[in-house]
């Protein structure tokens, strides 16, 4: 039943196959380096501060996109007041002009696909 000269150098060479990336990454000393997306021009503050947008804009605009869809409800109030439209593609690709230097950048290190632009035109534009 139970055969150690087998099961044991199949768990370490398990082990060792399921860990050699994180050894060949360890030995290459390459430390992994985060995206950094373009700064909009001309605009003083983003729709929340940066650390906040990093974790939390998809949580925002799926947020918004259910408001906007089920409410109507277009307007976003900021912590500070400013009052900004509801809109990927106005308000966020308004001041991030380039979709490739802002969200691809990003979404291809973090190998994430969202399905944004399958509705939305990545060209900018007001789009609802």
């Amino acid at each position: 039943m139970y055969d150690a000269r087998r099961v044991v150098p199949g768990l370490l060479v398990f082990l060792i196959v399921a860990t050699l990336p994180i050894w060949v990454n360890a030995a290459r000393g390459a430390e992994p380096s985060v995206p950094s997306i373009e700064k909009p021009a001309g605009t003083a503050a983003c729709v929340l501060d940066q650390p906040t947008m990093r974790v939390e804009h998809m949580r925002l605009l799926m947020t918004w996109r259910d408001e906007v869809v089920r409410t109507g409800a277009r307007m976003y109030v900021t912590a500070d007041g400013r009052r900004i439209r509801k809109s990927l593609t106005g308000t966020c690709l308004g001041c991030h002009k380039d979709k490739a230097a802002s969200c691809d950048r990003c979404h291809t290190y973090a190998n994430v696909h969202p399905y944004c632009f399958d509705c939305h035109a990545d060209k900018g534009g007001a789009q609802p």
